[in-house]
């Protein structure tokens, strides 16, 4: 399994708990979609899957990791390494090119770098690769990223997670300021790459995003019910 929690209790203030998930998992190249509206604790989960967040009580076990096990910068680290993490307000940097920001985590991390020697691959052409598959037009790499189009930037922050091969994307709400049309086809265009790598998808959004090939949806409701019901949720055998 590429996630699995267990016994999971997560809240801000003592005895009250926000998330209480009794059991998780996710396949290892699963592309897994979370639904619910916006403030039930979705990001908080994945704050919690990558480690940004640390539980109260329970396990939560990624890439083979217990994440409560490690450091804050050991987290930090096996986030940087391992996990492709688009936020919800990309969180490029400006004065950086487009090419620049998507190289950025091969240039950070051995580990992303390990990844596309292994495959005899330079992480400048990788990332020329990765732009042209996520359908951003030519001409635009050297240009300042905050020059771009929100729909331009989207496409750059999905290509700059997908550098180096990690094993685990995370987007959060990754569509929030695309209208419809522009939503469909970044998303078609990210799952078409995850796939392609063989990597996992867990994607949180409030949309239902039913027209894409996910391998599993779910709600936050079936995630963290509360009406005192056991919260277990794991890929169909």
């Amino acid at each position: 399994m590429v996630i699995r929690i267990s016994d999971l209790r997560f809240g801000w203030h003592p005895g009250t708990d926000l998330l209480r998930i009794d059991r998780f998992e996710q396949r290892q190249g699963e592309q897994l979609l979370l639904r619910g509206p916006s403030g039930c604790g979705k990001s908080t989960f994945l704050g919690l899957v990558s480690g940004v967040l640390e539980p109260r009580q329970g396990q939560v076990c990624v890439l083979g990791t217990d994440m409560r096990a490690l450091s804050g910068r050991a987290r930090d680290r096996l986030r940087g390494e391992k996990m492709g993490v688009i936020f919800q307000q990309f969180n490029l940097l400006p004065y950086l090119s487009v090419i620049d920001n998507v190289v950025l985590p091969a240039r950070l991390f051995q580990a992303r770098r390990d990844a596309l020697a292994a495959r005899s691959l330079n992480p400048v052409d990788e990332a020329l690769r990765l732009l042209a598959a996520m359908g951003l037009p030519e001409g635009l790499a050297d240009r300042p990223v905050h020059r771009l189009s929100v729909g331009e930037q989207q496409r750059v922050a999905g290509a700059r997670a997908l550098m180096g091969h990690p094993p685990l994307v995370i987007a959060d709400e990754p569509t929030s300021a695309l209208d419809e049309d522009g939503q469909g086809e970044f998303l078609a265009l990210l799952m078409a790459q995850i796939r392609h790598s063989g990597a996992s998808l867990l994607m949180v959004s409030h949309q239902s995003c039913a027209q894409l090939p996910f391998d599993r949806v779910i709600s936050m409701r079936e995630l963290c019910p509360d009406d005192g019901a056991p919260a277990t949720v794991t890929p169909a055998a």
